[in-house]
């Protein structure tokens, strides 16, 4: 079966803060896009990478094809998809802004996806107490042996995955949407060094495991 990965980078990073995208900032020895694309290259058949219109035109050698993202990511997941081959049997669909998802993590989701998934999802237990609230009041006190923090990649069959962007529904994660769509997701053990990078102290935390890691 053939297996693309689409990496998501089209983002502002807004609440990071700063001149440049998160995505473009320096992790080590290499921009934090790059540790994200790595990943991906060692464990598909090709990558989409996904930027804003403006980058369209910036040299990306290690992937297959760049395309302009939308204004919201679900916006720039379906321009993706636009642009796998016809051939694709899978897609593994990332956020950029994760740069140190393994290729065994890759395996972990693709593997339940080839044994029937509709889709697989990287998921951590959660550790805080987490409370439903209404503004300032706490509603309720949620079971948190029930709950886990959802990571990427994701992998998707890309049939259903089109079918469930067909609506053009917003998510914050394509799982979300195959959910609705009544698909069957898949929980894999995730990574806790899989780290999305949102906030400045971040990127120092990144940086710990980063230099760590075999280049």
């Amino acid at each position: 079966m053939s297996v693309w990965a689409i990496v998501v980078a089209a983002g502002s990073g807004s609440r990071f803060g700063g001149d440049e995208p998160k995505q473009y900032l320096r992790l080590g020895d290499r921009r934090v896009l790059d540790w994200s694309v790595d990943a991906a290259r060692s464990a598909t058949d090709g990558i989409v990478l996904v930027v804003a219109p403006d980058r369209v035109g910036d040299l990306e050698p290690s992937v297959d094809s760049v395309v302009a993202g939308g204004d919201t990511r679900s916006a720039s997941v379906r321009a993706g998809l636009a642009a796998l081959p016809p051939d694709c049997d899978i897609v593994a669909v990332h956020d950029g802004a994760r740069p140190l998802a393994s290729a065994a993590l890759y395996g972990s989701v693709v593997d339940a996806v080839r044994a029937g998934a509709d889709a697989a999802i990287p998921g951590l237990a959660v550790t805080d107490t987490i409370k439903r609230v209404a503004g300032a009041q706490v509603v309720e006190t949620l079971d948190r042996t029930e709950l886990v923090a959802v990571q990427t990649p994701q992998a998707f069959r890309v049939d259903v995955l089109r079918r469930a962007h067909g609506s053009g529904a917003d998510a914050t994660d394509d799982a979300a949407l195959i959910e609705a769509a009544g698909g069957s997701v898949v929980v894999v053990p995730g990574e806790a060094a899989n780290t999305k990078l949102t906030h400045a102290l971040d990127l120092a935390a990144l940086e710990s495991i980063a230099v760590r890691r075999p280049t």
